[in-house]
């Protein structure tokens, strides 16, 4: 279906949401057609913030707006669709786009696996109507789904449309970069060196298989590092519980800004605790990168001050290899919490792989090290 029948037949003027590479001929779409417009379309930090913005929206318009996302982001939606959008608190009707990653039958990468399966059951169990958006899928099938829909959001209810890999075309051509120098690939070079015999944790995306096959590249293992391959946001969190929990050893953080807005509230935790053996590494490019690059607000944001008000007693932004050298082995030798943001330009290899061990040989690997 190509992207501009399916915004036809939506028929709204708002969308919110967080972008999902299933749904990037619709990503292309808005930013090609409003750009980062708060009229018309605002990328959130994470799904939940998503839905509360369109029941702003609908509460100021009384129309009834758009939340895309990955159906990873489903379990952040549950409480405010359960507590605040549900026919039995406000009824506050929204359509919601779900990018369906990990079907069932369709090859996919091993964080999707558990929800793909459980992608439909979800909007089930909380009362909200679907269909499911094919390649095979005609246009008159979706108008007559949006048809149905229609009296179910009169009711005040929400409704989404599941869309399958490919089922929506003709994407507008869309460039995103930014004005920085630094590649991601190159910095995780530079941390890595930096960190020596350290534990990492690296966030979900093009960190994770970058830092992969640099340890490929180098001869080393894999036991050092925790690649967070799914729960995006949330991979700061995860090294705070290693090093408060092992506090012999060193832990880097190898974050990414659209992870850090998804759950900031994670770095006022780790100030408060100020672990003095965690040094706090992000990787900023202002974009949603890995799902196709659309932007995050974090290029307007002074996250080294956030974490300074969060309780960081050392925080830093860098712009070139000379200085993320230089605070690389401040952070290493001063043995207290430090935050490093690196900004970074958007792109990578395209023949980047993928990691070759499973989730739980990582998990084993790294569990192991932490034994020794």
């Amino acid at each position: 279906m190509k992207i501009t029948k399916f915004a036809e037949i939506l028929g709204a003027d708002f969308y919110t949401g967080v972008p999902d590479s299933q749904l990037k001929a619709l990503c292309n779409y808005l930013m090609a057609t409003y750009g980062i417009d708060p009229q018309h379309h605002i990328i959130a930090a994470n799904e939940g913030n998503c839905a509360a913005i369109a029941a702003g929206y609908h509460l100021a318009t009384g129309r009834v707006p758009v939340v895309y996302m990955q159906n990873s982001g489903e379990g952040n939606i549950i409480n405010p669709v359960a507590s605040l959008l549900n026919d039995k608190v406000y009824a506050i009707p929204v359509i919601f786009v779900v990018g369906w990653r990990g079907e069932p039958g369709v090859h996919d990468e091993p964080q999707h696996i558990y929800q793909g399966e459980v992608t439909v059951k979800l909007l089930e169990d909380m009362g909200i109507a679907s269909f499911i958006i094919g390649k095979e899928t005609t246009d008159d099938e979706a108008a007559q789904a949006m048809e149905r829909f229609r009296a179910i959001l009169a009711e005040g209810k929400d409704v989404a449309f599941v869309i399958r890999k490919g089922a929506l075309t003709d994407a507008p051509a869309v460039e995103y970069r930014n004005g920085n120098t630094m590649v991601r690939e190159e910095i995780i070079r530079h941390i890595v060196q930096a960190s020596g015999e350290d534990l990492i944790v690296s966030t979900t995306g093009k960190a994770s298989r970058e830092l992969f096959e640099i340890r490929e590249a180098n001869g080393h293992g894999h036991g050092h590092d925790f690649l967070t391959v799914g729960s995006m946001g949330h991979s700061s969190s995860i090294a705070l519980g290693v090093a408060l929990h092992r506090p012999e050893k060193r832990v880097w953080c190898i974050d990414g800004d659209g992870a850090v807005l998804m759950h900031m509230g994670a770095m006022a935790v780790i100030g408060a605790n100020k672990p003095k053996n965690l040094i706090h590494v992000v990787i900023n490019n202002g974009a949603h990168e890995t799902v196709g690059g659309m932007p995050t607000v974090a290029g307007g944001v002074d996250l080294p001050a956030v974490a300074r008000a969060c309780g960081y007693p050392n925080a830093v932004r860098v712009s070139s290899f000379g200085d993320l050298d230089r605070e690389l082995e401040a952070a290493r030798n001063r043995e207290e919490l430090s935050l490093i943001e690196v900004m970074c330009s958007i792109g990578a290899r395209e023949d980047l792989g993928r990691p070759t061990t499973t989730a739980l040989e990582n998990k084993r690997n790294f569990m192991e090290t932490l034994k020794k």
